[in-house]
């Protein structure tokens, strides 16, 4: 019924589920999640995120750099289109910039999101695109490198309307993670009450940003179901509207399966 457009299964704690990943993926699907992306953050993590994930048809993967992660990886576009060619790999990323903590590295954190655009344009993939305190900088990098040609996905969305209005237009979707939940984000409701039906996914961001009423905790893709509840509440709709609405949008974008790609 819900598809989790992002998490991080591999950075699960999973001292709750028997220490047994088995033992969380069937809890995941008893909460009715019937697909999940696990999203990549660090190309040297990669293989055993790829590994943990190989044997389950319902979890997509992505490969990419997150742009907190300032290692410098010298082969890093061959490496992203060698790995990125994998048919279970349905995007790029997560790639962008962070502004909030990475103020000293915005050059390399400019130059590998470009990287990854071009990966993306190249394999006819989408991108996952993460971005902090770097609105400008953001679009107009996806402009530069003209990121439409393979759209995507802003993901974990906290920023204005403007931003979401301008990611639009270049075709990427807006992806709301717990954060819309939380009892200060009146203004990130409001964007999210603006987002056309065809434009929306929803996602959890596990381990992180447990949604309300969860908050504190550690996150995990079966309560993706509290966003689309969230999401059904401001744009007045029911819950299972936004489930299939955000599951039909996941599939369209991402097209798993699609060895077309």
């Amino acid at each position: 019924m819900f598809i989790d457009s992002h998490c991080h299964l591999d950075c699960i704690d999973l001292q709750h589920f028997d220490n047994n990943f088995d033992t969380l993926i069937n809890n995941i699907r008893q909460q009715q999640v019937d697909r999940m992306l696990c999203v990549s953050i660090n190309l040297e993590r990669y293989k055993h995120m790829r590994e943990l994930v190989d044997a389950y048809d319902f979890v997509d993967v992505s490969v990419g750099n997150h742009p907190s992660d300032t290692a410098k990886h010298a082969s890093e576009m061959d490496e992203l289109l060698r790995l990125g060619a994998d048919k279970k790999v349905v995007a790029i990323g997560e790639t962008g910039l962070d502004y909030y903590y990475g103020k000293d590295t915005v050059d390399i954190q400019q130059q590998s999101f470009r990287t990854h655009i071009r990966v993306a344009n190249q394999l006819h993939k989408p991108l996952i695109i993460h971005t902090r305190d770097a609105q400008a900088d953001t679009i107009g990098l996806m402009q530069q490198e003209n990121a439409r040609q393979c759209g995507g996905v802003m993901h974990c969305f906290t920023e204005s309307w403007d931003l979401a209005k301008q990611a639009l237009d270049l075709g990427f979707y807006i992806s709301f993670s717990g954060i819309v939940t939380f009892r200060n984000a009146e203004s990130l409701r409001d964007v999210a009450s603006k987002v056309p039906d065809d434009m929306f996914l929803i996602e959890t961001d596990s381990p992180y940003l447990a949604p309300v009423p969860h908050r504190g905790k550690k996150n995990y893709p079966g309560w993706v179901r509290h966003v689309a509840e969230c999401l059904a509440d401001v744009r007045s709709v029911p819950a299972e509207k936004i489930a299939a609405l955000s599951s039909a949008n996941y599939l369209r974008l991402f097209a798993p399966g699609n060895t077309a790609l």
